[in-house]
């Protein structure tokens, strides 16, 4: 039980890391190019768009906390 706690605190600690709306604005990517590639437009746009959105964001939270 021991180990399983371990692993599930270090696969939390590896998506979430120190911002949990980052992985949340990942999912969601996902998500939506999961939902865009089962419709004929092409899915390849969304995780660069997302990753141009979310980057911005990421820094701002950053610089702020130091």
């Amino acid at each position: 039980m021991k180990r399983l706690r371990t692993f599930g605190a270090f696969l939390y600690d590896f998506v979430v890391g120190d911002d949990w709306r980052i992985a949340v604005a990942v999912v969601a990517a996902l998500a939506i190019t999961v939902g865009v590639a089962r419709t004929a437009i092409p899915a390849w746009w969304v995780v660069p768009a997302a990753v141009l959105l979310i980057l911005p964001v990421s820094l701002v939270i950053a610089v702020r906390r130091r």
